[in-house]
């Protein structure tokens, strides 16, 4: 008899499972969202999610709850969203560190930063900014780039600590411009920034909204963006492309699922992200932050963090960075 019910309901199980995934699919979200941030309250990835997820809470009907989760350069909200189940109801607003550095700087990680993840899509871009103490002979990219080749490993160049995202763009811009320059991490992004401010550091590449207020005011001088384009954030400042250094230097923010996750659920996600960064009041709290809106989908998320794996993997050898 045991044998009986058993089989019975395995047999029902077979049968109603597919259309119940259907119908919870087609009601998705039913309950709260929760979004796993790999930072803590008020970091930067926290402060742009939560601008995106206060607006997807309300089309959407259901509360995204932000669930902070940082430490191990975020292999621990890695490890938890790989894990989920793939319901929909544990998103990841995973960034550049967590998701393209930290699994290649950490030894023991239990993910493979793409395809243990359903992309959902990229929605921030922040360029990082070369900036510059005003005192430093140097007005221009060239000119800065003229002045370290006159003074081999004379020039401190700032981070914000080993095998970060400042350490290793600052890693790539002297061996795409070929320069010798003395590498100095600090302990975060504003002792970096403090640092280049007090003249104890010559320059850093960095992300912009944590130097543009600096440049500003007069204490900094910025010399150029790392984006592709001009920044609207920073439409007079050059590109170090255009100002002749072949370097995109940028972070991301961007939206993952478990992998398995229904794709009329994560494009449901994808749809109501798009309705929200096409909005101008979401749009001009995004640009306050220093982000550029942007939404791309699965697809070219997908390029995006292949791309930046091999990006970030190049800097990481030539840093001869080994896991730990």
């Amino acid at each position: 008899m045991r044998h009986i019910l058993y089989t019975t309901a395995f047999a029902l199980n077979l049968v109603t499972t597919p259309a119940t995934t259907q119908a919870a699919e087609a009601h998705y979200p039913a309950r709260p969202i929760r979004l796993v941030v790999p930072q803590s309250p008020g970091a930067s990835n926290d402060t742009i999610s939560r601008i995106v997820a206060t607006r997807m809470s309300e089309l959407l009907g259901q509360q995204i709850v932000i669930d902070n989760r940082p430490g191990a350069g975020g292999i621990i909200a890695g490890e938890l969203v790989a894990h989920a189940p793939p319901d929909g109801y544990t998103l990841y607003a995973t960034a550049t560190a967590s998701q393209v550095i930290g699994p290649q700087v950490i030894r023991k990680v239990s993910f493979h930063p793409v395809n243990d993840f359903a992309p959902v899509s990229l929605f921030a871009i922040t360029q990082n900014v070369l900036v510059v103490h005003p005192a430093l002979a140097a007005r221009s990219v060239k000119e800065f780039v003229a002045y370290a080749r006159s003074n081999p490993g004379r020039v401190n160049l700032a981070n914000a600590g080993t095998g970060t995202q400042s350490h290793l763009a600052g890693v790539l811009l002297a061996h795409v411009a070929g320069l010798d320059v003395a590498h100095v991490p600090y302990k975060g992004g504003g002792p970096s920034v403090t640092s280049v401010v007090a003249g104890e550091s010559h320059a850093t590449l960095t992300p912009g909204p944590a130097v543009m207020g600096h440049a500003r005011a007069g204490r900094l001088r910025a010399l150029a963006s790392g984006g592709a384009k001009r920044s609207p954030l920073t439409p007079d400042l050059p590109t170090l492309i255009e100002s002749g250094i072949a370097l995109e230097s940028t972070g991301w923010i961007g939206i993952l699922a478990p992998k398995k996750t229904p794709s009329a659920i994560t494009g449901k996600v994808h749809a109501t992200l798009k309705t929200v960064l096409a909005d101008p009041a979401t749009q001009k709290l995004m640009e306050h932050q220093g982000a550029d809106p942007q939404a791309d989908g699965p697809a070219a998320f997908t390029r995006l963090l292949t791309d930046e794996l091999q990006r970030f993997g190049q800097a990481i050898r030539i840093a001869n960075l080994k896991p730990e």
